[in-house]
């Protein structure tokens, strides 16, 4: 029970007042911590690949790095534009143009023979892509080329998300690995 100590201008909890306020705080916190858990966005995921090439850095890099250059490796896409910001943006169109995919560079090291981007728009099912293109020696005449990113997956559409993207990486990679088959 409480009570006002009317000398000192406050209010008074006992004992047991105040185990249970303590205890009623406690379960708020829990249930807040459960219910922010069943109503949280899907969880970021990522996805990594790499394939060995026949070439050097050097040569894969000069085919590869250009940011407009994915129009000469990966199957799907028929055009690339850049804006001719900095940094700059691409807008990809398939070759059947039922899609388009807006992209702003947001790194790039010609030096470390790499670039990342992110998603502006895309149709596929995800958000918050980022990803890293990226050559490194392998040995004499050869380079390993890996593309990784991190998303987002839309919700319930985690598997969608994860086999749209390996199904690309793996013809964007596999057609630069064509390229230099020796």
């Amino acid at each position: 029970m409480s009570f006002v100590d009317i000398q000192q201008g406050k209010l008074a909890f006992t004992p047991d007042r105040e185990k249970s306020r303590v205890a009623a705080v406690v379960v708020s916190v829990y249930v807040l911590a459960i219910l922010g858990a069943a109503v949280s966005p899907a969880s970021a995921d990522s996805l990594s690949r790499s394939l060995d090439v026949n070439g050097t850095p050097a040569e894969v890099w000069s085919a590869i790095g250009p940011f407009c250059a994915i129009k000469d490796w990966l199957p799907p896409v028929g055009s690339c534009t850049e804006d001719g910001r900095t940094p700059p943006t691409r807008t990809l169109v398939t070759k059947d143009g039922s899609a388009t995919f807006v992209e702003t560079q947001t790194a790039r090291s010609d030096e470390k023979r790499s670039y990342s981007y992110m998603f502006k728009s895309s149709p596929l099912p995800l958000t918050r892509y980022n990803s890293t293109i990226e050559v490194a020696a392998k040995g004499p005449g050869q380079s390993t080329v890996t593309w990784s990113s991190t998303y987002t997956p839309n919700e319930g559409k985690e598997k969608e998300a994860k086999e749209a993207l390996s199904g690309i990486y793996a013809a964007g990679l596999n057609a630069i690995k064509a390229r230099f088959a020796k």
